[in-house]
């Protein structure tokens, strides 16, 4: 695959952000972390992205501008392994796809930031990737890219928690300041709020992830895995309408005080495709059929409920009034929706993005990494022989320097 094939559009098509609606502490002037980092010629300090974690592999150059107090997203381009209809994505391919890829990514995200320089890299001041969680062999190509262009160019390494990455991107693409956070993608869901220097999970699954069941029932009724099986899902859920509703099959509802489950629910919606009702395709012919797309409206009403729900119970708790969805599975229009509706009868905020930040990308490792950067996180900011990546990396195990340690009511 050539770069130009991955450059023929434009990846960041999007406006500065300012720093100030986020209420960070205020950075520390370069000068303080002389011996870590140095901002470039023009006095902007710029950081290189690498996200590998899952069958996303991308790159992204995000700058800050300490004239303006902005961060920019200058390129964002990336890949996605795309596994046969019927088939999840496995470590050993995806890790093929992304050591395919990675190096034309990161020729395209740099000439894309900065055209027609035959050294791009000279504007870097870092390089920031996933250290976790993730699927070990994705992490591990990904970093062997990292580390390898770190020792070329001399600049510094960050080590990135993927989960911290979605939040911050999502807080600086819709500037929201304290909001709860839903995380859901194919590998995590979890209600998040800050209090006290970390990112507190509220709740959680307790077996598979959000966008793992809707994956694995994809394949199931036979849907593509292109562009993704959640997608798929949702085209077919939006054949609802007032005009020709769907038929809604009622499904498990398992909300286990702040957490929810997810594996009964799919074991169960996967033996109603066994039962004589069910129509694959075509129309039904009595009241007790039911079709693909059936089941497809009704997986989403009812798993999208279930995280509505311990996300309102969050906001009660913590007295918040926005919400942040982030994750792949965030996307989702009719999540949206549901969510905008209960954020609205609380009276606050839905901040909500689409496929550009939502799905993962290099850019929001620069995000993160950025603040590592500029606040001297001792954690992210890792030798050499630190990096190794870990599989499993919690969302709370982060200490967000960058923020005020203030204490909520929730704490």
């Amino acid at each position: 695959r050539t770069m130009a094939s991955i450059t023929s559009s434009s990846t960041a098509t999007d406006p500065p952000c300012p720093i100030a609606p986020l209420h960070n502490l205020p950075i520390p002037p370069p000068s303080h972390f002389a011996h870590l980092y140095k901002p470039n010629a023009d006095g902007q300090t710029v950081i290189l992205g690498i996200e590998g974690s899952a069958n996303k592999c991308g790159v992204g150059v995000l700058c800050y501008n300490p004239t303006t107090q902005t961060y920019q997203t200058l390129s964002n381009p990336r890949k996605t392994y795309v596994s046969p209809a019927g088939c999840g994505f496995l470590p050993k391919e995806t890790s093929w796809h992304h050591q395919a890829h990675v190096v034309a990514l990161i020729r395209a995200a740099l000439s894309e930031a900065y055209p027609n320089e035959t050294q791009p890299q000279r504007h870097l001041s870092a390089i920031a990737f996933t250290l976790g969680p993730g699927m070990g062999g994705p992490l591990r190509s990904c970093a062997m890219a990292a580390r390898t262009i770190s020792l070329l160019w001399k600049i510094p390494l960050i080590a990135v928690n993927h989960c911290i990455a979605h939040i911050e991107m999502g807080r600086v693409a819709t500037s929201a300041s304290d909001p709860v956070v839903l995380y859901v993608s194919g590998g995590n869901t979890q209600v998040i709020a800050y209090s006290d220097g970390r990112y507190r999970i509220f709740g959680e699954t307790i077996d598979i992830a959000v966008g793992n069941c809707l994956d694995r029932f994809a394949r199931v009724v036979g849907l593509s895995n292109d562009p993704s099986p959640g997608y798929n899902i949702e085209l077919e859920a939006r054949k609802h309408t007032k005009e020709q509703p769907l038929k809604f099959v009622e499904l498990p509802y398992v909300v286990k005080g702040m957490d929810v489950s997810f594996s009964g629910l799919l074991t169960y919606i996967e033996d109603l495709t066994k039962k004589k009702e069910f129509v694959k395709d075509g129309e039904t012919q009595g009241d007790e059929q039911f079709t693909t797309a059936d089941l497809c409206y009704s997986l989403q009403e009812t798993i999208f409920a279930m995280l509505v729900e311990i996300t309102e119970r969050t906001m009660a708790h913590c007295g918040q009034n926005s919400v942040l969805i982030v994750g792949g599975v965030g996307c989702n229009k009719r999540l949206q929706h549901m969510m905008a509706d209960m954020v609205s009868d609380r009276g606050g905020v839905l901040c909500a993005m689409d496929h550009r930040y939502c799905i993962d990308n290099g850019a929001m490792i620069a995000q993160a990494g950025m603040f590592g950067l500029q606040f001297g996180s001792e954690s992210m900011l890792v030798k050499m022989e630190e990096t190794q990546c870990t599989q499993r990396f919690r969302t709370d195990q982060v200490e967000v320097v960058w923020r005020p340690k203030t204490r909520g009511k929730h704490a």
